[in-house]
């Protein structure tokens, strides 16, 4: 069993690798559930980790359900990773009443090949979990990120040792949301899946002496700190999965 982490930087890809993690998801605004990292990003992370890094391809946040310009955007940042060597993508398209939009995932998988494809938390908004499960597997998608449909993996556990029942090794199922080392022992032992994905972030405060407190650039109720990943969490979590991976 394998932790990936959810990075929102390379600063955090970098932490990930340190900690352990054999894989990063790397992503931008993990405030929306992430979005589509830039090219300094990316290029930074394949040339310098030893670990897998498998961008998120998500041009904005919000639903799943894309017009043309955002998908002419997720193709063209399909190719870009392709190009740059990255060890594959994570993407996810639905349509308006909730399916699995195969007729766009199978354009992306033509365009990425021979880079695999995962499937992001889209998943868990689709309209039935089996029968989006059987659709992703038709499409030739190696993995599936899922709470089980609730708001965290924990609380989804019994569905999600469902899904990785009827998946039955044909795709991987990766449980993921909330997941620490308070409730990894127990998400592993219920749904036995193969890898589990974390951001095992700190909150970092900032160093700043002057600090305007009239002005907003948005509306984070603390602006002058930020998220990154903490390679003493990613550690402590691995030494967690590995030793309860052993009881499976």
């Amino acid at each position: 069993m394998l932790l990936e982490v959810c990075a929102n930087s390379y600063a955090s890809a970098l932490a990930a690798q340190q900690g352990g993690a054999k894989r990063v998801e790397l992503c931008d605004n993990l405030a929306e559930g992430g979005t589509t990292p830039s090219y300094a990003q990316i290029k930074l992370c394949i040339e310098n980790l030893s670990i897998e890094t498998w961008p998120i391809i998500r041009p904005r946040g919000g639903d799943f359900l894309y017009d043309d310009i955002e998908f002419e955007l997720i193709k063209e940042d399909i190719r870009l990773c392709r190009s740059l060597g990255c060890h594959g993508v994570v993407t996810g398209i639905l349509k308006a009443n909730g399916d699995i939009d195969k007729e766009r995932i199978h354009i992306l998988k033509t365009i990425a090949e021979p880079m695999p494809i995962a499937f992001h938390r889209a998943f868990d908004m689709s309209n039935n979990l089996s029968k989006s499960l059987e659709d992703l597997i038709e499409l030739g998608i190696v993995r599936i990120l899922s709470s089980g449909a609730k708001p965290t993996a924990i609380a989804g556990a019994n569905k999600l040792a469902q899904l990785v029942k009827q998946a039955d090794k044909r795709i991987e199922i990766m449980p993921g949301a909330g997941i620490n080392t308070n409730n990894i022992k127990k998400l592993i032992e219920t749904t036995g899946a193969p890898c589990y994905h974390a951001s095992a972030k700190d909150v970092v405060r900032s160093k700043m002496m002057f600090k305007n407190q009239q002005a907003k650039m948005g509306n984070i109720e603390d602006e002058y700190a930020y998220e990154l990943t903490s390679p003493v969490k990613v550690e402590q979590l691995v030494t967690k999965i590995n030793k309860y991976s052993k009881n499976i």
